[in-house]
């Protein structure tokens, strides 16, 4: 499996973003964290888009899009989603994972995108839940969980 910081065979880094990362855009900008943590979602997609990262697409955020209530929101999010160029489907290794994350108090959801990130070999899973970053911290993963914005800002200032 690819480390923290490893690349794939292209030398580009795999991310894998949850559902809170792609309506974090769509949330209320008058907030200065949220207002921070989307601009940097949206920075990680436009170098996805670009072809300097990979982009994760699952079964399991095409599930948590599709329910999505408002239309135009669902829409806008899905627009923003359409930059992913790998896909993993999910699978019983996928769930049997996530049910042992679970035991970390990781919402089943939460677990199986980790599930789903380990199992691609992901470079990194973003989310901007805090309870769900901090759990999965304690999780024995091999993937790291963190915030876009603190991810961001890693990068670019390690990258000089």
């Amino acid at each position: 499996m690819l480390g923290d910081g490893e690349k794939d065979i292209l030398g580009k880094t795999i991310i894998y973003m949850d559902n809170c990362c792609y309506n974090r855009p769509f949330d209320d900008l008058t907030d200065d964290k949220v207002r921070h943590e989307s601009e940097a979602v949206l920075t990680i997609i436009d170098k996805c888009e670009n072809g300097t990262w990979d982009l994760i697409e699952s079964d399991i955020l095409n599930d948590e899009i599709d329910r999505l209530k408002n239309p135009i929101k669902k829409q806008k999010v899905s627009r923003l989603y359409s930059s992913a160029s790998i896909y993993i489907e999910i699978n019983n290794e996928i769930i049997n994972r996530a049910k042992d994350l679970q035991a970390f108090n990781i919402k089943p959801f939460d677990s199986l995108h980790l599930a789903s990130a380990e199992y691609i070999e992901a470079d990194i899973l973003l989310s901007t839940d805090m309870k769900f970053i901090k759990r999965a911290s304690k999780a024995n993963s091999n993937v790291r969980v963190t915030n876009p914005a603190i991810w961001l800002t890693e990068v670019l200032y390690n990258d000089k």
